[in-house]
């Protein structure tokens, strides 16, 4: 049986670890679900999220207090993609190479090639579930961040909406290329200790302020909506995140970052959009402060994200794709463990006509689960 993965095994972990891959800053740090191995393609992981609680007087009487019911909420995350990267040799292809070692090579670098195409989707996907669930914005559209030396505003003005949303203190930081040029640049006495393994492994930059400093390669620039002239249909109280738009036309999309009349100290990320007169959904925890009817709403430019958040706010659902019971067609499988995002593919091979096929897959879904723990770095 030629080609198996048993005999190949040593080659797959040499590709994995001499591979030069793009930077997956997000899937390291991340929360993965623990259930999803139980979850079919498009079915829901549900978890609670329990919201805070109201104080109240302490008043003894003759029985223990009953408090107030507690809404709790649940978010869901589902396996959205069962995805692989197929390649194949035919007899004559390998009867030519075995003259020498070029068949090993070419399995290893195709190898090399299927799990980096599937990282850095993976990669995608999380940076987008990041970008529509985060709370609100700083930064300039357009600017990447940290252009003035040993200065670092951009930072705090990141870190201070997760500190005024009472996110937890163990945080990341996920950057585009832009941004790392200007800290790599401008930055060097913060970077200080910067130039370790895990920069070529992980993207990480290192901690600064207590935040871990990612690379991706999963920030795209995000196109703003068409939307303009909307005005609120009434009051938005403190707290609220849904808005109601009457007037206008055009699209508010998710990852739009808006601002309103009465409000110009804080840019909100819209979750969840519109494409006529309706209601949008700013991130959690919500408006800061009351927007009244009839309040103007203008969408900022388009802009590449930088994200901060805390483990606890972006999941992903990983596990390896669903086979019968019986097993299919392939001739060998196995499984191993990305050494740069940590992630578990599964290799399968597959005897066909003249030719050997191979495939390397993996299911997941990317979600956010606390919105009021991810932020948005404009650049």
């Amino acid at each position: 049986m030629p080609n198996t993965l048993t005999g190949l095994y040593p080659t797959i972990y040499e590709a994995l670890d001499v591979v030069s891959r793009e930077q997956v800053g997000f899937i390291p740090a991340v929360t993965r679900s623990s259930k999803a191995e139980r979850a079919a393609v498009g079915q829901s992981i549900i978890w609670p999220v329990v919201p805070p609680g109201a104080a109240g007087d302490i008043a003894p009487g003759a029985t223990g207090p009953t408090g107030s019911d507690t809404a709790v909420g649940a978010p869901s995350l589902s396996i959205t993609k069962s995805r692989s990267v197929v390649f194949y040799l035919t007899g004559e292809e390998l009867k030519g190479l075995k003259s020498g070692e070029s068949d090993q090579v070419i399995v290893k670098n195709a190898f090399a090639q299927a799990m980096r195409t599937l990282c850095n989707e993976i990669e995608v996907d999380l940076a987008v579930a990041a970008k529509v669930g985060a709370s609100r914005a700083v930064g300039t559209a357009g600017t990447a961040p940290f252009a003035t030396a040993n200065d670092l505003s951009d930072l705090a003005g990141v870190m201070k909406i997760l500190d005024d949303n009472g996110a937890p203190a163990l945080r990341h930081l996920a950057l585009s290329s832009p941004a790392i040029l200007n800290l790599r640049a401008k930055h060097a006495t913060a970077l200080g200790a910067a130039g370790s393994a895990e920069l070529l492994r992980t993207g990480s930059l290192g901690v600064i302020e207590g935040v871990k400093f990612h690379g991706s390669a999963g920030l795209q620039l995000h196109t703003k909506g068409t939307g303009a002239s909307y005005v609120t249909s009434g009051s938005t109280a403190v707290d609220v995140e849904a808005v109601a738009l009457v007037t206008g036309t055009g699209t508010v999309l998710p990852g739009d970052v808006v601002t309103f009349a009465a409000d110009a100290n804080n840019k909100y990320v819209v979750n969840v959009g519109v494409a006529a007169p309706g209601t949008i959904q700013l991130g959690e925890p919500g408006a800061r402060v009351i927007i009244p009817t009839a309040n103007a709403l203008t969408i900022g430019n388009s802009y590449t994200p930088n994200v901060l958040f805390s483990e606890d706010a972006i999941a992903l659902a990983v596990r390896l794709p669903a086979a019968p019971a019986n097993g299919d067609a392939a001739v060998d499988v196995m499984t191993l463990i990305d050494p740069v995002s940590g992630l578990l593919f599964e290799v399968r091979v597959y005897l066909q006509y003249h030719r050997v096929a191979y495939e390397v897959g993996v299911a997941w879904g990317a979600a956010h689960a606390k919105s009021e723990h991810i932020a948005i770095l404009m650049g």
